[in-house]
Parts: C-alpha cells; structure tokens; sequence
C-alpha cells in the first residue's frame, strides 16, 4: 500500500491561515503611518515584522499537533462506529484482495461460529464464495449460499481505500488503488421456505387417455370387457391416489387428475411406471393397453395448467401415445415412447380429412406445396400428390424446391414440359415468397417442425395452412394450422397422401409417373417394405399399383451412381461397435451430390450385421453434421435423436448439429448413448 500525506483543506485550513493574511492588512496599515510620521512608522513596522515571525512560528509548531488531534478524534469517531457495527443485528464482514477476513461483528460470529481472530480466507466459511467472484469487475454483487441448512442472500460491496474520505472538507489522502470488500449476509431461510411451500402447493392438471380402448377391447370375448376396464381403472387410480390426487373420469377412456407440485418430482423419478403398469393387465387381450399422459403445470391460473395439459396430450398423441408429455411453462419432457405405434385399421379419419382438405383447396384459387430442406423421394412423392389433387379441382400448385439432389433427379425429370406438367412446377423459394400472401393455400408435407421447411417464411404469409405428416411431433410445431394430419404409425407421407387421394375425388386419376413418384416415397421410407409396414401400407401400395405404379421402372429411378454407392461400402467399412450394440460411422461426402442420402443407406447397411441393435451415421454438408439413425426394434432412435434437437420414429430418425466438428458430434452420440443407458431409458 502506498504512503499516505494529510493535508489540511477547505474550511479548516482557511481558519488556520487567517493569523497569517492580518499581516498583509498591517503592512497596509504601516505604509499609510509612514505618510504622516515616519519614528511611530518604524516602531509599528518592527511590530509588524515581530508579529509576522509569531504567527509563523505557531503555525508551523501547532499543525503537526493539529494533524494528531483530528486523527484521534476520527479514531474515536471510528471506534463508536466499528462498536455499532459490532452490534449491528446483519452479520457483517469485511475481506481483503485476496478474500481473506479481516473483521467480523458479532453477529456474524454466531451464525458462522468464526471468532475476531480467524483470519484464514473466506472459502473455509463459505466454499461457494470464492476469491474470483470477490475480484470481478462489479463493484456490487449479490449471491445466494447455504450454511448449516440455512439459506442466505449474501450483498458484497466494495470500498477502496482513496474513496473511504472523498467528501472530507478537513483532509484529502494521496494514492493507493486497494480495496475492501464488505459482505452483508441476510438470512432468507424463512422467506425460501415459504415460496418453496407455496410452489408445492400449486395444483398440477394432467389428462390421461387410452390409446388403444376400441382395438383392446374387440380383442377379447364381451364378458370380459368390463373386467377390463376394472383393473384399468384400478390402475390408474391406484397410481394417483399414492400421490394424494384427484382422478375423475371424464369418458370411457380418458381420465383428469390433479394433484400438488410437490408430487410431480416423485413421479418423474419413477418415470411414470404408471404407463409400463397398465401394459400388464392381461385378461385374454391380445393387444396391450397404451396410456397417454399429458401434464400442464406453471401456468398463470388454473385454466392454463389444464390448457397446457391438453397441448401435451396432443403432443404425446401426435407423437404415437404410450408416452408421457410434461409441459412446464415453455419447457416441455417426455417420459416412455418406447413402443411401436399401433396401426388403426379404420379409414374414417383418413376419409375426414380427405374431404376437409377438398373443401380449403376449393377455397383458394392457388396453392404452393413445400416439403423438408433438402428434399427426398417421400417429401417430393407426396408434394406431386397433392399437385393431383388440386388439378383435379382446377387449382394452380407449385412445388417449392430448392435443391434438387442426385436421388431426386430422375424423378423430377418425369414431370416436365414436354410431358404435359406446368414448366413453372417447381418453383425456388424466392419465387414462393413473392406469390404467395393471406389467401394463398400453403401445404406442408413430410414434416411439421417450421424450421425443417423448404421455406419457413412462407407460413407468416400465409394464412392458410395445411400439415400432413407421418413424424412425431417435438415441442417446435407449426402454429394454427387450418388442417393437421399428423399419423405417426404411417410409414411415409406418400402412404398417407395416397389413402387420402382415394377419398379425395372420385375423377381424380394418376398417370403412370406421378403412381410412381409416390410408389416410390413408399418404397424409400420402408427400407423396401422392411421397416415400419402395415395393412394400410400395402393397401396403399396396391390402389398405387392399380393407378399404373410399376416397380421396375421405380427400381430404375431409385438406383444409385457408382460414387454414392463406393461412400456407402465406406462407411460402412469404417463402423465402429460402441458397447457391443450401437454402429457408429462417418460417412465421406466429398464428390457426393446427396451425402445425406448416402448416410441413410448406410445406416440401413449397418442394421443386417448380427447384434447391431441401432446404427448412426454421420456427415457433413452445408457447413452443418447430418446424423441418420435407424434401428430394429429393441432400441428407439428417436429419444437419442430427440436429445440431439432432432426427431423422427422408433425405428427412423435423425438430427443435424450446427458448429460441430465431425469427430465432436460422434462423441456426442456416444455421450447421448452413455446417458440414457444410466438413466434407463435405452437398455444394451
């Protein structure tokens, strides 16, 4: 620390100089004596001058004993000070630059038990309060810490040493850019413990439904139905009533519970058993019974928790049920999902829609069509279904297509101008923005994650727009949609939109290559029907098969070049076994048009060698890392894909990673892998 100098000022200093400014008015006064008589001028001049040396004599001697005086006095001045803040009721310390504690009044001595002459660093009383947070910038800062089970808010105020007198009239101190740092602890344990009672207390809305009630209870004898429905109902109350809830039924097969907060924790830690539970009751079904499970809570009011819980039974139902959706405020979790979607053999809705969607494309005279950024074959074949259905209506439909890649070609090569379609079909996204407005039709398809379409601006234009797709939903979904059809147990979009053409119009007919190009989405999402086939698959592959599709002229567009199929071999090749189930790759994307559609082959690759229970290959493009994953049964991609910021099925998914490295992103996965195996919600 630098020397220190006082020095006297203001007011003070002013007092003590007067004795010496009276000299001057003598001297004034001895030059006016001089004029008149010279002898009493000279005598009053050897006055002055004797009177001159006095008072500089008693300025000289008294200021050092001046100078003391004042310090005693702010010694005493500090001591009554330092003595109130001794028994000041807020415990109180002060530390040095390098945390150190220099003083504490009493009141800190009792809650810390840290006496006047411990001076060790302020970590060992508070280990959270490190000596970096006491050196930030901020001269104020403010902290919550615990001791002895005690909550505190801890208020640290700094003061340097050339600031503690910056007001003084008397004296001024030279240098020094030290500090202190002042430490106020106030004890808020009261005030924690009563939020935290009140946070617990709030009521949680949850809805719970059936997934499969209609298609159980058909699989066994009508005696046995009510049995049923007794130890379904047994279950679920039995559940909730553990957590002290209220459970009503509100239909044959949906449910509303309440119950407090502070319960919520305790069923997230069991992961809602309540969904494994129910899938036991066996009394001659054949078909399990799936719960679905929404859950609102943080809401303003009570009516917002209950809205909240019917967003997330929406969201679990759009995302194929058997799972559990919490919603806590803008943050939303999900619990199960790990079963396969149970196919629904009734076309009713597919029919309603259908006709839903006939009555809007009637409304509007245009119609722009958009799939997923960097299209596929299922995006491109659905996008040329609906393009047939709004023809069939005499509607004008585009097709935004940004990126025609190496698997698309062949296709888009079809439906050209010489063979009869509009030369402005395909249309880029700058071209959509500029024609399309409030009564523009926007017909989203393969996907409902806005930020995954060709063009997301295209919905802020439109005030029209329509969803049909076969992923499940994620918590990022296309806002007030006119008509969603989102059919998780679906193969593909195209299956969809081909059950959907069959009702549309009775005149509608497909040519041979439009019957192909939606074949073909079919064939591409099934992995050649291997991967999530139903009845309906079939049955949509056979009204395509009967409008012209022929699979050998699809087997012919759907081929690979020589390059496309080297990097697959390659990737292939390189695959690596983590914890003896999961292939993870990197597949090569230089001189690759599609390296995306590479990566998925080779996933699907990876899947035919013994004990591969799922697969993840990787690749660059764009700047950005493509992950596709796939899988047979035993492990859902999904959630490991979801954990990524992506999506997809069970058994199909993936996810992109922006400012990643290659090599990052599949320690990542790894990561992902590790734990969800601990959190057991992936088994090896």
């Amino acid at each position: 620390m630098k020397k220190t100098n006082l020095k006297l000022k203001g007011k003070l200093r002013t007092y003590f100089c007067w004795p010496l400014m009276l000299n001057i008015l003598l001297i004034v006064m001895n030059f006016f004596l001089y004029l008149y008589q010279i002898v009493p001028g000279i005598v009053f001049s050897g006055f002055v001058i004797i009177y001159f040396l006095v008072t500089l004599m008693a300025y000289r001697g008294s200021r050092p004993a001046l100078a003391e005086e004042l310090v005693n006095f702010a010694t005493q001045y500090g001591t009554v000070q330092k003595q109130l803040l001794n028994e000041f009721e807020i415990p109180y310390a002060l530390v040095d630059y390098n945390a150190k504690l220099l003083w504490v009044n009493r009141q800190f001595t009792k809650i810390t038990g840290r006496d006047r002459d411990y001076h060790k660093s302020v970590m060992t009383v508070f280990p959270t309060l490190t000596k970096e947070i006491l050196q930030r910038a901020e001269a104020v800062g403010t902290m919550n810490l615990t001791l002895d089970e005690r909550y505190y808010r801890v208020v640290m105020k700094r003061i340097y040493f050339d600031a503690m007198i910056p007001d003084s009239t008397m004296m001024e101190v030279d240098g020094s850019d030290e500090y202190l740092t002042a430490i106020y602890l106030f004890d808020e344990t009261e005030l924690y413990s009563s939020l935290r009672q009140n946070e617990e207390q709030q009521l949680v809305a949850g809805l719970v439904y059936i997934d499969n009630y209609d298609e159980a209870l058909n699989s066994i004898e009508d005696v046995k139905q009510s049995l049923l429905i007794a130890l379904i109902d047994r279950k679920v109350n039995k559940y909730f009533t553990e957590i002290d809830a209220l459970v009503r039924k509100i239909e044959k097969d949906k449910y509303f519970v309440i119950f407090r907060k502070k319960y919520l924790e305790k069923v997230k830690e069991d992961r809602f058993r309540i969904i494994e539970d129910v899938k036991t009751v066996k009394v001659g079904n054949e078909m399990a019974v799936t719960l679905s499970i929404g859950i609102g809570v943080d809401g303003a009011s009570y009516t917002q928790n209950y809205e909240y819980a019917r967003m997330a039974i929406d969201l679990a139902l759009g995302r194929g049920g058997d799972q559990v959706v919490v919603r806590e405020g803008e943050d939303v979790s999900y619990y199960g999902g790990k079963t396969q979607q149970v196919e629904r053999n009734t076309r009713v809705k597919a029919r309603v829609k259908a006709h839903a969607l006939r009555e809007i494309i009637e409304s509007r005279e245009h119609v722009v069509i958009m799939g997923h950024h960097i299209s596929d074959v299922d995006s491109l074949g659905a996008s040329i279904g609906v393009f047939c259905a709004a023809r069939v209506l005499g509607k004008k439909a585009q097709i935004v297509l940004n990126e025609i890649t190496s698997s698309l070609r062949p296709l888009v090569e079809l439906f050209t101008e010489e063979n009869g379609y509009p030369a402005d079909l395909f249309i880029r996204s700058e071209e959509a923005i500029l024609i399309t407005d409030e009564n523009t039709l926007v017909m989203v398809v393969d996907v409902n994650r806005p930020s995954y379409t060709e063009c997301p601006e295209l919905l802020k234009r439109s005030g029209t727009v329509c969803v049909f797709d076969h992923h499940r939903q994620g918590s990022e979904v296309i806002e007030n949609p006119v008509l969603s059809y989102v059919e998780p147990y679906a193969s593909s979009a195209c299956e969809m939109i081909a059950e959907v053409l069959q009702y549309f119009s009775e005149n509608i007919r497909l040519s041979p290559c439009e019957a192909d190009c939606i074949y073909a989405g079919v064939l591409i999402d099934t992995n050649n029907f291997m991967t999530k086939t139903g009845v309906r698959t079939f049955e949509a592959a056979a009204y395509l098969r009967r409008a012209g599709a022929e699979v050998t002229r699809v087997r012919k567009l759907l081929r690979n070049d020589l390059g496309d199929y080297k990097a697959r071999a390659e990737a292939v090749r390189h695959a690596i076994v983590y914890r003896n189930s999961f292939a993870i790759s990197i597949c090569p994307a230089d001189n690759l048009e599609s390296p995306t559609v590479v990566c998925a082959q080779a996933a699907n690759e990876l899947l035919n060698i013994i004990g591969i229970k799922a697969s993840f290959v990787l690749t660059e493009y764009h700047g950005k890392i493509y992950v596709s994953s796939r899988s047979i049964d035993e492990i859902n991609v999904q959630l490991i894909m979801e954990r990524l910021g992506g999506g997809g099925h069970m058994n199909v998914a993936g996810a992109q990673l922006t400012d990643c490295t290659v090599m990052r992103a599949k320690c990542i996965i790894q990561d992902t892998i590790d734990e969800m195996i601990k959190a057991g919600d992936i088994k090896e």
